[in-house]
């Protein structure tokens, strides 16, 4: 009997992600793009990154490289994509206007089994379901980059999303080894999102007002809080860090921490703050040149592998 089938619209890098991480679980998944080339060059990358995998031991899953690749097909038809598929992964680029193209063409070809999740960052889903007949059947599960060695997935419901859509959605990321958190709402930014805005702007401030540089800045989370989260959240950490748990801290520190939120000031705006936004590029090139970003990359990508064996001792 085959295993179920997966719909992926999009081949680009999140997409082939997506692909990489359902093969590697045993779907079928059919890879959809609207150019014949642009799937022949998706494949031929997939398969490259597969066997690498493979040589490194990286390779997620229990069968071989080419038994994963076997798994994967391609369309440029949409109406074969949806054709008895139980989820498909929508990986298209943060443009609204494409994403409402898509999903009207969606709603007039899904089938009754079909939950439709979408990769992205930006939209919330109400922003590109809304009117559409099928609207049920549609959420968000986001990913962050790079899917295949950061397991964490937001699965994000409109409000007519159907519970039964959000389970199935949860279980099949289970599935996958991935670990889904589920938003009881909608919300601009998701979690995720919003943690890490929440981070970058005071980094923004902590450098454009000259008191750390870009180095130190992230030293502050690579070598110091970095390391704890890597285990533990916020709230945990907060939890072990006073003798009688998170009650006990914020009750201790609750004071300190209003008092130094209450310096925050305005949100910077990151976009039209160009003095600082220079500073910050000419600082960053200094650490790692754009000649060398895929090399950085490579070596993020290697640390995650290692980090995520080693997780697995402390689960």
């Amino acid at each position: 009997m085959s295993s179920p089938k997966i719909g992926i619209v999009g081949s680009g890098l999140i997409g082939r992600a997506w692909a990489m991480l359902f093969a590697a679980a045993g779907y079928r998944v059919q890879l959809y793009d609207i150019l014949e080339s642009q799937l022949a060059t998706a494949l031929q990358e997939l398969d490259k990154d597969l066997h690498r995998l493979e040589e490194k031991g990286a390779l997620r899953g229990n069968i071989r490289a080419s038994e994963q690749f076997a798994l994967i097909g391609v369309t440029t038809r949409l109406e074969e994509l949806t054709r008895e598929a139980v989820h498909i992964q929508e990986c298209v680029p943060e443009v609204l206007k494409l994403k409402k193209r898509l999903y009207s063409q969606l709603d007039e070809l899904l089938e009754e089994q079909t939950v439709v999740a979408s990769s992205t960052s930006t939209f919330m889903p109400s922003l590109y379901s809304e009117g559409l007949k099928k609207r049920q059947q549609m959420l968000v599960a986001h990913p962050l980059n790079p899917p295949y060695f950061i397991p964490l997935v937001e699965i994000v419901p409109a409000p007519w999303t159907s519970p039964s859509a959000v389970e199935r959605t949860r279980d099949l990321m289970l599935s996958l080894g991935q670990r889904p958190v589920t938003l009881k709402r909608e919300i601009q930014g998701f979690a995720t999102n919003r943690i890490q805005y929440a981070i970058l702007n005071e980094v923004w401030r902590l450098v454009g007002s000259g008191i750390l540089s870009v180095a130190d800045v992230d030293r502050v989370l690579s070598q110091g809080l970095g390391l704890r989260y890597a285990l533990l959240g916020s709230l945990e950490t907060a939890h072990l860090n006073a003798p009688g748990g998170v009650a006990d801290y914020f009750q201790r520190f609750g004071g300190e921490i209003s008092a130094v939120s209450a310096t925050y000031g305005e949100t910077p705006n990151t976009q039209e703050d160009r003095e600082t936004l220079a500073e910050i590029a000419r600082q960053c090139e200094q650490l790692v040149s754009l000649e060398k970003l895929d090399e950085r990359r490579a070596v993020r990508d290697e640390f995650l592998i290692q980090l995520a064996k080693l997780k697995k001792q402390f689960e």
